[in-house]
C-alpha cells in the first residue's frame, strides 16, 4: 500500500521543480473539494501562476510508459469535469479572478511533457 500514492506525489513534484524552472510561480498544491460531479469532488494537484498572470490549474499523470495511450490521454471527461469543478470553487474564493487555463504534465517512462491549455472549461 502507499506505493501508487508515494509514485504520484514523487511525479507532482517532479512537475512542480520542472514548471518552476520555466517560470511558474507555486500558488498552492493539492486543492480538493470534498463534493463535486459524480460521487467524487475534486483536486488539482498544482495551481501556479505563469509570468503573464495567468492562473494555471494543473493536473499530473505519471505512467511507466506510453502504453495504451500514455499518461496524457488518462485525463477522461471525467477527471476534466472533476478538475473544472474544483477550480470554479477555488475561483470564487478570489474577488476579481484572472485568466486561467487548465494544463497537463504528462510523465511516460521518466519523460516530462506540459501541455498548456490542454483543456478548456467548457
Amino acid at each position: 500500500m502507499g506505493g501508487s500514492k508515494a509514485r504520484g506525489d514523487a511525479a507532482e513534484a517532479q512537475a512542480l521543480e520542472w514548471l518552476l524552472q520555466r517560470g511558474l510561480t507555486l500558488v498552492q498544491r493539492n486543492y480538493r473539494v470534498a463534493r463535486g460531479p459524480g460521487a467524487r469532488g475534486g483536486e488539482i494537484d498544482l495551481i501556479l501562476r505563469d509570468r503573464d498572470g495567468t492562473l494555471v490549474f494543473v493536473e499530473v499523470r505519471e505512467r511507466a510508459s506510453r502504453a495504451q495511450g500514455g499518461a496524457a490521454a488518462s485525463v477522461g471527461s471525467a477527471k476534466r469535469a472533476r478538475l473544472v469543478f474544483a477550480a470554479q470553487h477555488y475561483l470564487m474564493r478570489l474577488a476579481s479572478p484572472p485568466p486561467c487555463r487548465f494544463d497537463v504534465v504528462a510523465i511516460d517512462g521518466g519523460r516530462i511533457e506540459w501541455l498548456p491549455g490542454a483543456f478548456d472549461a467548457g
